[in-house]
């Protein structure tokens, strides 16, 4: 099957993504209303990008500060070395650490970006000391903690109490 393409997808296409991505539980009558089509064309055009791959899925957005998580760090990771082995075995320990919630491999000064969260800085230490910091191939780290969050993903779902 061939990869599918955005220039396949119609102003139609296009807006069911949009609306999806700021309320993922919206039913298909009231997206069909939104989008401009009746029910049952809106349902087979969102089965079709469910299917070609441009929905990958749903999720819940869950409240840090109610889960006590929310200190926000995020840890650039420079590694000893950037061969494909280094890079494999880093990228399967760091997928082990639940305390890190991102994880980009980076053109940078540094080989990777790691969001981290944790309910407080001690906690933090103890994640970036323990765990991070013992990782494969890890030569050295550097952290910027988070002061405010102004705009994160599901921020739109979170803002109408969804």
């Amino acid at each position: 099957m061939d990869r599918p393409n955005t220039s396949d997808l119609d102003q139609f296409d296009l807006k069911i993504l949009e609306i999806l991505a700021r309320d993922g539980r919206i039913s298909v009558t009231d997206l069909a209303a939104k989008v401009g089509l009746s029910k049952t064309p809106c349902q087979i055009r969102f089965k079709r990008l469910v299917k070609d791959g441009y929905i990958e899925g749903f999720r819940a957005v869950l409240n840090p500060a109610k889960l006590d998580l929310d200190h926000v760090a995020f840890a650039e990771v420079k590694l000893t070395h950037t061969h494909e082995e280094a890079l494999g075995s880093f990228n399967a320990a760091v997928k082990k650490i639940r305390e890190v919630e991102e994880c980009h491999m980076i053109a940078s000064r540094f080989d990777y970006l790691l969001k981290i969260r944790t309910p407080d800085i001690r906690r933090y230490r103890r994640v970036l000391g323990e765990l991070i910091s013992t990782l494969p191939y890890v030569a050295s780290t550097s952290t910027n903690v988070v002061m405010e969050v102004v705009k994160e993903s599901g921020d739109d779902a979170r803002s109408r109490g969804a």
